[in-house]
Parts: C-alpha cells; sequence; structure tokens
C-alpha cells in the first residue's frame, strides 16, 4: 500500500483500479507497464470493478443526465484506499475531481481523431458515399452533431456498450452502415485493420482530452504523486489542460456538442474549439493561440525533464503542478479559458444552454436503472467514454 507521506519500499505493492472491459484493461497495462520500468523494485495488482456506466446500455449517454457515469466507483475506492490509483481515459473525467483528487500523471496522447468503421458490406465506402438514409452509429452527441452538419443526407443513432459489443453490433447486424470511434481506443485494441476512414478537425473535432490516458490519485499520498512523474508527457500535459480549461469555462459535457482540435510545437500552443446545435444547424469554431517559453528565460523548453514539486488543483483541472512547468500550464490553462470566453461572447453560452434543455426534455423518467441526481456541485462536463 502507498504511504501518504513517505517513500515507497521494496515491499511496496502498488493498488491500480480499472474497470473492467477489455479496452479499460489494456490501457491500465499501458500504465502499469510504464510504472515497472521506471520502478522495477516495486510490486503493481491491478484491481477490477464495474462502473454505473458500464451497466446502463440501453440509454444514450446524453439522455441518463447524470456525471461521473465511468468513474465514480473506482473514485470511491481511491478514497476507501482499495485503490492507491486509478487509470482513466481522460476524456471520462471531469474537469472538477472530487476533493482530495488530483490526475498524478497525464500520459502521452495516442492519436486523438474520431474514425469511421465500415459494415463488411461497405468496405469500400467513406461518409460521402454512402447511400442516403445509412445508418451511423455514435453514442456522442459531439460526433453526431458535427456530421449532421456535414452528411445531412446520413442518419445517426446511439449505439451502446464497450468496443467489442458496438462491433459486433455492426458486423453481425443490419442496423448500421457504420460506426464512429476513437482512434486510440480501436488502435489500443489491435484494429487498425478495421479503420476505413480517418476524420480530420474540417470534418470531425474531437472531444476534451481524447486519445489521453489520466491516472488519478489522492492529494496527500505525496509518493504515490512523486510515483507517478516519470508517466507524465509535456506536450500533451499543455494540450489537454487548454481543451479541459475550455471545457470547464464553457461548463459543456456529454449533453451539448464542444470539441477541439489542439497543436503543441516548440515554442506555440494552438487551439481550436468549438460549439455546435444539436442538429448541426449552428456552429461556432475559434482558433487562439499561446506563446509556450518562460518570460524571463530563452532556454527553457516543453522537451526539458522536470521534477515533481507542489500540487495545485485549483487553477489546471485537477492536473498536478510540476516544477519547471507550472509557467507553461498556467499559459496553456489561460488560453483555454479565453477562448471559451470568446466563443461565450459569441453565442455558445445559448447554443449550449439550447442542447441541455433539449436532452434534459428527452430524459427517460422513473427508470430504476438510471442513477439519482446528485447534488455535490460537481459540474457534469465531459462526453463519456465515447469510445
Amino acid at each position: 500500500m502507498a504511504s501518504s507521506n513517505g517513500n515507497h519500499t521494496g515491499a511496496t505493492t502498488i493498488r491500480i483500479g480499472s474497470r473492467e472491459s477489455e479496452l479499460a484493461l489494456k490501457q491500465t497495462h499501458i500504465v502499469r507497464d510504464a510504472l515497472q520500468k521506471a520502478h522495477p523494485h516495486l510490486k503493481f495488482e491491478i484491481i477490477t470493478m464495474k462502473t454505473h456506466g458500464d451497466k446502463i446500455l440501453n440509454v444514450a449517454l446524453s439522455k441518463i443526465g447524470s456525471k461521473s457515469l465511468f468513474t465514480k466507483e473506482l473514485e470511491i475506492a481511491l478514497e476507501e484506499k482499495h485503490v492507491d490509483i486509478v487509470v482513466h481515459s481522460l476524456k471520462d473525467l471531469p474537469t472538477t475531481l472530487p476533493e482530495g483528487r488530483v490526475i498524478g500523471a497525464v500520459c502521452e496522447r495516442e492519436d486523438p481523431r474520431d474514425v469511421v468503421i465500415m459494415h463488411p458490406k461497405h468496405l469500400e465506402a467513406s461518409l460521402a458515399t454512402l447511400p442516403k438514409g445509412s445508418v451511423i452509429g455514435t453514442s456522442s452527441v459531439r460526433r453526431a452533431a458535427q456530421l449532421k452538419r456535414k452528411f445531412p443526407d446520413l442518419v445517426f443513432e446511439s449505439v451502446r456498450g464497450n468496443l467489442n459489443t458496438r462491433l459486433r453490433k455492426l458486423e453481425e447486424g443490419d442496423t448500421y452502415h457504420a460506426l464512429i470511434l476513437a482512434a486510440a481506443g480501436v488502435m489500443r485494441m489491435g484494429w487498425e485493420d478495421k479503420i476505413s476512414q480517418y476524420l480530420e478537425e474540417d470534418t470531425c473535432m474531437y472531444a476534451v482530452g481524447q486519445g489521453a490516458l489520466a491516472v488519478e490519485c489522492r492529494e496527500d499520498d505525496s509518493s504515490t504523486v512523486a510515483l507517478l512523474s516519470p508517466l507524465g508527457h509535456l506536450n500533451t500535459t499543455v494540450a489537454v489542460i487548454a481543451e479541459r480549461a475550455l471545457m470547464c469555462t464553457l461548463e459543456g459535457g456529454c449533453s451539448a456538442p464542444v470539441a477541439v482540435h489542439t497543436k503543441v510545437t516548440e515554442d506555440q500552443l494552438n487551439l481550436q474549439g468549438g460549439v455546435w446545435s444539436l442538429d448541426g444547424s449552428e456552429e461556432l469554431r475559434h482558433t487562439m493561440s499561446t506563446p509556450l517559453a518562460e518570460p524571463d528565460s530563452s532556454s527553457d523548453s516543453l522537451e526539458q525533464p522536470v521534477k515533481m514539486a507542489k500540487v495545485s488543483t485549483t487553477p489546471y483541472t485537477g492536473v498536478v503542478s510540476r516544477q519547471g512547468l507550472d509557467h507553461f500550464m498556467s499559459q496553456a490553462h489561460n488560453l483555454g479559458v479565453n477562448l471559451a470566453k470568446h466563443l461565450l461572447s459569441a453565442g455558445a453560452d445559448r447554443i449550449l444552454q439550447a442542447a441541455k434543455e433539449q436532452n434534459n426534455a428527452n430524459l427517460p423518467s422513473n427508470n430504476p436503472n438510471l442513477p439519482p441526481s446528485s447534488s455535490n456541485g460537481q459540474k457534469k462536463e465531459v462526453e463519456v467514454n465515447d469510445s
């Protein structure tokens, strides 16, 4: 078990919490293997559990009306010290974490784009060449809104279940002509040969944090915070801080289409953000940039090694601050906030509110499978599990 204020010893076993799905375990193995390489003297044990979102498979995510669907049980296990760290797809994590929890590391991002997997009958097709009325399966209002705007002759319907289940529904049934999935999940499953089309930002921008893995731990567990430091990827960290700051300021979520496209160069961070109505008829996009350089030193670089220092959750949407990187994190956070304010001033608040009201009006009532509303003030801000 991890010590809350001491160093890990050779006898320590670090317990890693994970969802039970094949993709979740593959992602947890990535983190475990990286930790084992960085700390060969330690032992690592994976503890799996089902989350509430894993159990609700007959309702579209945007209509469930709850937050932390794929993280709550894991975070309870973390709070109660049944596990020491938890591995998440970063896009599943709200930008406001429960009190006492932090993101100790953001791992290097896999390809954040979305991809198309075609039904075996349409392997040579693209979204642009599918017949009118073709049904596209996606659990994401973000994807559906953007693609409705681009391909108005296609029909977009919800498809739930883990990746294996969704792929089986596509390949063994006749309901869907294609699925839209996150490239990262498809690649981690080893299914690259099934990808028919990659969607670029002019067609479909991706979800906040998509493609990145986050490792959550307890804020007061200083030895574990330090242990996670080697896993942090600097370019990915500043990119997702900007994206999460945008989302937090917009107060978007799984019921409202918000998307991003981020590019990090040696000395600059570019962030494009977008907001859509549910039917795709309204769109707001804007791009802003910020330099990534210390104001009084030309020798600092994002590629320099950094050491773990303080934990600072308030300005950086839950991500641990690191010595030598704090200034870059601040610049990234400010970029996300400023872009969100620009979008809000251009009417994003009206579009997002209308989308939320439309989804709320369609919420299933008296469904015993749905979680009760929470009153703990944690914002509903992520487009959960649209793998």
